[in-house]
């Protein structure tokens, strides 16, 4: 199947969903979008299969229709945010390989963007799951949480300052999980960037990351309290990623059946030129039913100096230039057809950057986005 078929498969499955009854929770029967997704992504399944027992395909389709009004001007826009594929081919009963790439079809050329995810996880054991290859670098809340997975319709300026934009590193990495622990350490290049896997000239960083679940303690479902610690070594070669010696990021993760919150406090140490920059970000959110759902999110950055922040993605079409202050309110809503599998999200965010260097950085307005995500 190819990946064109399979998007229309998706689409079809809008409707044929949709307009079917529900099937009874007690008769834990397949619905409609559980047979659809499983006959587009299941390509092969043979436990007894002693090379390959599994081949997934997996990806992501987001798009966005968008409206920035501000003092420094307008912006409109649909765009598709992220288009991506690729196998989960799992071999030998231990290993995974999983390859992804992201294109765009809006343009003809590049049509192929990048590489997102190219290696080799060992995966035997829960507590120790080794990859090596090109992989997500997690750390911050939201950089920490997958596009598919996100409660707002883009990361927050946090995440788009602190955490490096490009998401996909080369490296090493051991992750895991012993309840209420969880882990993860890696070493990463971070040299100087293609689409692939980059030039390895620029030196490399690490980072630590271990997180503890008090949710049993205080009586919620889930409360977990992360902390990042990632060490870069200065390099003018790097452009994979921003230009920090030092980050550090205390975030927390707190879940009930009906609301929760999540929360971040990062600090950076810049070099050659970069600015310090100290962030905050709140995200509480409401279940009003099991489909939609209501989230607020407040965030705030200062940088040092002059011109250490930069705006977020749409903002960004409007102004060019960076702050030292950065203050944003979002209000949004999501509707899931399907959990984080087929979504509609929609949220409207209220910002404004400080410029004291007077050089074309400053931002005030609103910006409004409504998103279809589909994830397989």
């Amino acid at each position: 199947m190819t990946p064109t078929r399979g998007l229309a498969s998706v689409a079809l499955a809008l409707f044929t969903a949709t307009s079917s009854s529900a099937q009874s929770a007690e008769q834990k029967q397949p619905s409609t979008y559980d047979k659809v997704w499983a006959r587009f992504t299941n390509w092969y399944d043979d436990k007894q299969n002693p090379v390959v027992q599994r081949v997934v395909f997996t990806g992501r389709f987001h798009h966005d229709l968008t409206m920035v009004e501000s003092d420094q001007g307008d912006w409109r826009e649909s765009n598709i945010r992220r288009m991506r594929f690729g196998p989960r081919i799992t071999m030998f009963r231990d290993f995974l390989v999983h390859a992804e790439i992201e294109v765009n079809p809006q343009e003809r050329s590049p049509f192929y963007m990048r590489m997102t995810d190219g290696y080799v996880a060992w995966q035997k054991h829960a507590t120790a799951n080794v990859q090596v290859g090109k992989q997500a670098v997690q750390f911050t809340q939201e950089g920490a949480t997958s596009s598919r997975e996100l409660l707002t319709i883009d990361r927050s300026n946090l995440a788009n300052n602190i955490w490096f934009g490009q998401e996909y590193m080369p490296g090493v990495s051991v992750s895991g999980r012993s309840a209420p622990w969880n882990y993860r350490a890696g070493v990463y290049s971070s040299g100087a960037m293609n689409r692939e896997y980059g030039r390895f000239n620029g030196g490399w960083f690490t980072m630590l990351a271990g997180g503890y679940d008090v949710g049993r303690r205080i009586g919620v479902r889930e409360a977990t309290l992360t902390g990042n610690y990632l060490h870069q070594r200065p390099d003018v070669n790097n452009t994979f990623t921003r230009r920090f010696e030092h980050i550090g990021s205390l975030h927390f993760r707190i879940e009930e059946p009906t609301w929760g919150v999540r929360g971040d406090v990062s600090k950076t140490a810049g070099y050659l030129g970069q600015r310090d920059v100290l962030g905050v970000m709140a995200m509480p959110f409401y279940n009003v039913t099991p489909k939609l759902q209501l989230v607020y999110r407040v965030t705030r950055l200062t940088s040092d100096g002059n011109n250490g922040l930069s705006l977020a993605t749409y903002e960004n079409r409007v102004v060019r230039g960076a702050g030292d202050r950065y203050t944003e309110n979002y209000l949004g809503a999501n509707y899931y057809f399907y959990a984080h599998r087929l979504k509609l999200q929609s949220g409207i965010q209220f910002a404004d950057m400080r410029d004291r260097a007077n050089d074309g950085g400053a931002y005030s307005g609103w910006s409004w986005t409504t998103g279809l995500r589909v994830g397989w």
